[in-house]
């Protein structure tokens, strides 16, 4: 039986988000989207330029489930940083791990026969290491998977905001609003200033402004902060547009004052009354991880059977999206929402096999 969700509109939001971000990248990498482009130049176009604007969407989300976990109502609580952090850290790596070695083992089994621009290299040791520590983009280290990178901002994000519910935790007995004016100053910091410049994208300062709106969309929720919290938000996002016209800070921006205002009418907790919905945001993250590895797949079969025709790559499209929902669900099941269950000694021995099992197949194909 489904789970009840408390927060039915974010499941939903994150449930369309995740599906966008494939159709992205589907649209994106080719070669299935090459065939359909060339009847719908513009619907490829915009799967390309808009839909991976998803990614702001769970910024924002994100924010404001990390307000609610820190400070409920806007003061810093007494944390112990390295073990939140560490436990953000493992629920993150887990599927994370089991989904960039899957995305390396399809690759290496259909390179022999599939060569186009969407494959990476075959992995290094190296590579696989910076990608278990998230580091691999701030160690300029090729993707094994696409959208590898926002788990590492997730995290930088986690971690830095965690840091700054400590110093506000120093200063509270002074000052209540600590907390809140710190996020606000460094949003504002981002959103007027950093992310207006794409060499810091690295970085999760760049994306913090997308990140602080969700968490002033929680604080506005509560009674004593409702409209002050909507005003800031809108004027933050309000002026960021006004120095530099970007699409992500629109959306970062309609996602925020959504939330506020479903928050504040209560139908945050009321719409949209979906199983479905529900279900796929609460697989959201294991879809978002796995689909790369999967398109891939799809992709190569596609290329190699059906290299022509409308229909038949239209239909392989939407076989790769329904694909990765699946794979996703299992991702879910089998490992992300049983990290306390199955264990540790059988997901490491899993995922060493399948290691070994990319690297022999990359070896032998050479």
């Amino acid at each position: 039986m489904q789970k009840r969700s408390r927060l039915p509109l974010i499941d939903a939001m994150k449930g369309i988000g995740c599906i966008a971000i494939i159709f992205h990248h589907l649209a994106f990498y080719g070669p299935m989207s090459e065939v359909v482009g060339l009847y719908a130049p513009s619907l490829i176009e915009v799967l390309i330029i808009y839909a991976r604007q998803a990614v702001q969407i769970f910024f924002v989300i994100a924010g404001f489930l990390v307000a609610q976990q820190l400070a409920p109502e806007g003061r810093a609580q007494r944390n112990a940083p390295a073990s939140m952090i560490l436990r953000r850290y493992k629920r993150l790596i887990t599927p994370f791990l089991y989904a960039i070695v899957l995305a390396a083992l399809i690759t290496s089994l259909v390179r022999p026969w599939f060569l186009h621009d969407s494959l990476s290299e075959a992995p290094t040791i190296f590579q696989l290491l910076s990608h278990s520590l998230l580091l691999h983009d701030l160690l300029g280290v090729q993707a094994l998977s696409a959208g590898v990178w926002f788990v590492a901002i997730d995290f930088q994000l986690f971690g830095m905001t965690v840091m700054l519910s400590v110093l506000a935790y120093r200063i509270n007995e002074k000052w209540f609003s600590a907390f809140p004016i710190l996020i606000v100053l460094l949003a504002t910091l981002s959103l007027w200033v950093v992310n207006r410049n794409n060499a810091y994208e690295n970085y999760a300062l760049y994306f913090f402004g997308a990140y602080g709106l969700g968490m002033l969309a929680y604080w506005s929720s509560r009674p004593f902060r409702g409209q002050q919290g909507l005003l800031v938000i809108a004027t933050l996002g309000a002026i960021a547009l006004a120095l530099e016209f970007r699409i992500p800070i629109v959306i970062a921006l309609a996602s925020a004052l959504l939330l506020s205002i479903t928050s504040q009418t209560g139908w945050l907790k009321k719409w949209p009354n979906s199983g479905v919905m529900t279900w796929l945001g609460q697989r959201s993250y294991s879809i978002f991880l796995i689909h790369y590895g999967i398109c891939i797949a799809f992709n190569a079969i596609w290329s190699r059977f059906f290299p022509t025709g409308l229909l038949m790559n239209t239909i392989g499209m939407l076989a790769a999206v329904l694909s990765s929902v699946g794979a996703g669900a299992l991702l879910y099941r089998y490992v992300e929402s049983q990290q306390n269950v199955i264990g540790c000694n059988a997901k490491t021995s899993l995922l060493i096999v399948a290691i070994a099992a990319t690297f022999a197949i990359e070896h032998f194909s050479h």
